[in-house]
């Protein structure tokens, strides 16, 4: 009986998160979190004329790297077409601090340990962890609270989504982003 319970109950929290997930056209709530240095990150600030926000599962980690080295490499289109780029996922500030360094990233990556922006955006989670890996010669133990699912948006200047993808393929989601964003631009 009490297995039952636990169960339904899990199903019933299941249910509720799904319920909340956003979808295109609505609107994202202004939320913040601290950045790869140490800042804070508030959506309120943003005065582009797109935001692309990616939920991706690990700082540091195969697919993870090629996403974030692609959203790296087209910067410079994206800034011409009016796009900021934010990363979020469930690493510490430090992961993040890494991850950043490591891979020359020249957009802000956020810490969401909590799973509180991806709750916001209806991106599932799971359970975070720890990894281990070499930088620079030295060993380093990078912890997440939560593990987010791959998804990504892009929000208009009102912060409406007008792209959501929830089967995100790593290495050409900046390719497909930036496309999107092209013909949305000039209809």
């Amino acid at each position: 009986m009490k297995k039952l319970l636990s169960l339904t109950a899990l199903l019933f929290i299941s249910f509720l998160s799904n319920a909340q997930e956003l979808q295109l056209g609505d609107r994202v709530p202004a939320f913040s979190a601290t950045d790869d240095a140490g800042n804070k990150w508030d959506s309120s600030n943003v005065t582009s004329e797109f935001l692309v926000v990616y939920f991706y599962p690990a700082a540091m980690t195969s697919g993870c790297t090629k996403q974030a080295c692609s959203y790296r490499d087209d910067k410079a289109t994206f800034d011409k077409l009016g796009v900021q780029i934010i990363g979020v996922s469930g690493d510490e500030v430090k992961n993040l601090k890494h991850f950043k360094n490591t891979y020359q990233l020249n957009f802000p990556l956020l810490s969401d340990t909590k799973g509180t922006i991806a709750a916001i955006f209806g991106v599932p989670t799971r359970k975070g962890g720890t990894i281990s890996r070499e930088i620079n010669g030295e060993n380093f133990l990078l912890t997440r609270g939560i593990t987010a699912s791959r998804w990504t948006f892009v929000l208009d200047k009102n912060m409406k989504i007008i792209y959501k993808n929830n089967q995100v393929n790593a290495s050409e989601d900046s390719q497909n982003v930036k496309q999107l964003i092209k013909t949305y631009k000039y209809k």
